[in-house]
């Protein structure tokens, strides 16, 4: 196991070549348009401020109006350890976290990965986004992440609303 002085001077090694640095420049600089980007098309969705991480995630939260209203909200995320866009369901607390993945934990979709509660997890249910993308082309890879959120929440509000629906029906 590498100790903290041989990581730090591999650290300082990798800020003294520069591309580091100029990656995540980048990478943040995407993360604040996308922000954006999702802020004027959806004008309805309340949306957060970035949180840049300690270089494990950095996101921003969507919170469309049927998910805020039930404590929830979808978190678009750049995970860097497989190093991918992801978009997170999400509860605005662990106790909210735990009800939903309740419903959510004995359904499975091929697109998305139903996670369960744990110490430092803060998801319900992932999708993967973007894996493999050209930062060359910003704007396909915009596209590509804004049309696989759109399916993403619209699949969990369809799911939460459909599992409400059944769960308020009164045995006749």
């Amino acid at each position: 196991m590498q100790s903290i002085q041989e990581a730090m001077h591999e650290f300082r090694g990798q800020l003294q070549n520069g591309a580091l640095q100029k990656a995540y420049k980048a990478l943040l600089d995407y993360m604040l348009d996308l922000r954006t980007h999702f802020k004027n098309q959806y004008p309805n969705y309340a949306v957060s401020g970035l949180y840049q991480g300690y270089m494990d995630m950095t996101y921003f939260a969507i919170l469309p109006p049927p998910l805020k209203a039930r404590g929830l909200k979808i978190a678009i995320v750049f995970n860097y350890d497989p190093f991918r866009f992801e978009a997170w369901l999400s509860g605005s607390n662990r106790q909210i976290q735990r009800e939903y993945w309740g419903l959510f934990k004995d359904n499975r979709w091929s697109d998305y990965r139903v996670v369960a509660p744990a110490k430092g997890i803060d998801s319900i249910v992932e999708c993967d986004l973007a894996q493999d993308f050209d930062f060359g082309d910003l704007n396909h890879l915009t596209e590509m992440i804004e049309a696989k959120t759109i399916r993403f929440i619209n699949d969990m509000e369809g799911f939460i609303a459909g599992h409400e629906k059944k769960s308020t029906q009164q045995p006749t």
